[in-house]
């Protein structure tokens, strides 16, 4: 069997668990956030238009395999469970064949480009590719990119509507935050004055606009400002989807040592359920999505439309803002085990029973130390 393998990057969004990845960059052209280590040490870089071709085809190619496979088990073309592990048990299969083949069972026909500024691409190239893509690989519902704010702020709009034209449907973009000051301390290279720009070009383009907002990220200086500056430059931009990110630091992360000398001062978990709720509570004129689509997500069930789901998510926060301490320390561990998704779920008594159980345990091993050892699990959890 001939060897058919893509190249691919390290992440991708939640959302885009079940897209079929495809590299068009390497790393981050910018790089130098103080609160990730995505791509650390890694050099950015622009593949060129005939190397992501090669991967397409590949992709075509693993595709028609699959296809002729299927009709050959009288699946009539289809990809099920059967199917995908004939495909899987062959030899020479890495994790890139995998992923095309997990992509063709789940059937989202949907596409995510990596890495993590693809717009930064001349607009020739990457039209070239989106093109081609659609050529080789027909059937695709939905092409979506990471990109950064700046870099859509400096493009035409000219040529963010050809991106469009071409099949790029959707741009993640890491607003986390849109106070100023914290934007610079954080070494964030934009400013709300652009994240509001950016946004609304990626709109007038025609595509979807995800924006993330980081709770937390302003410490305990600047929490506030923080947050109404995040939910400002939302007001601003009205983009389709806002995804909550709650900062977590680990040893790696360059903003570690800024909390070990004293210049940050990390907000608790609960002090972070206020600020999502002085955020929230600040959105006004905007029709986004809120998703708290994250493992490192207290709440992940402060969700829906805006502005009709907006009481029912203040409400999910005021849930847990009126527990008491030993209640909202029950529940982080019932979150931290995947029990509860929100304080209603502390109401089901198996539930209950099951996170009880686990805190005895946790007490037993570690005397005085449940808080640390929940920290160090949602580092683990959270871990880029």
């Amino acid at each position: 069997m001939k060897r058919l393998t893509i190249e691919q990057g390290p992440i991708r969004p939640p959302s885009e668990a079940r897209s079929l990845l495809l590299r068009v960059t390497r790393n981050c052209n910018w790089n130098q956030c103080q609160f990730c280590t995505t791509y650390t040490d890694q050099r950015f870089g622009r593949r060129s238009v005939e190397e992501v071709k090669a991967d397409i085809d590949t992709i075509a190619e693993i595709v028609k395999e699959a296809k002729t496979l299927s009709w050959r088990l009288g699946l009539s073309g289809r990809i099920d469970a059967m199917a995908a592990q004939h495909l899987l048990d062959q030899p020479g299969v890495d994790v890139s064949y995998q992923s095309v083949v997990a992509w063709l069972f789940y059937g989202t026909n949907a596409v995510f480009l990596q890495d993590a500024n693809n717009i930064v691409l001349k607009a020739d190239d990457l039209v070239q590719m989106l093109e081609y893509l659609n050529q080789k690989v027909p059937g695709i519902s939905r092409i979506t990119s990471y990109a950064r704010t700046k870099t859509a702020a400096r493009k035409s709009l000219e040529d963010l509507t050809r991106m469009r034209q071409a099949g790029l449907d959707r741009l993640h973009v890491g607003v986390e935050s849109g106070d100023d000051v914290t934007l610079k301390f954080m070494k964030k290279g934009v400013t709300a004055k652009e994240h509001i720009e950016g946004g609304r070009k990626v709109v007038q383009a025609g595509m979807e606009l995800s924006e993330y907002y980081m709770p937390g990220l302003g410490g305990r200086a600047r929490w506030k400002e923080h947050a109404l500056g995040t939910a400002r430059v939302v007001n601003e931009s009205n983009p389709h989807f806002i995804r909550l990110r709650t900062l977590h630091v680990i040893e790696r992360h360059p903003l570690y040592q800024a909390i070990q000398s004293g210049d940050f001062a990390l907000r608790t978990p609960s002090e972070n359920i206020e600020e999502i709720r002085l955020f929230v509570e600040n959105l006004e004129g905007v029709t986004s999505y809120l998703a708290s689509d994250h493992m490192g997500n207290l709440l992940q069930d402060v969700e829906g439309r805006l502005p009709d789901d907006k009481p029912r998510m203040l409400d999910a926060l005021d849930r847990y803002l009126d527990l008491d301490e030993d209640s909202r320390l029950h529940y982080r561990v019932g979150r931290v085990l995947g029990v509860y998704n929100g304080v209603k779920d502390m109401s089901d008594p198996g539930m209950f029973r099951q996170v009880e159980a686990a805190m005895d345990k946790i007490r037993a091993q570690y005397p005085g130390r449940v808080d640390e050892v929940l920290t160090d699990a949602y580092s683990r959890m959270t871990r880029l």
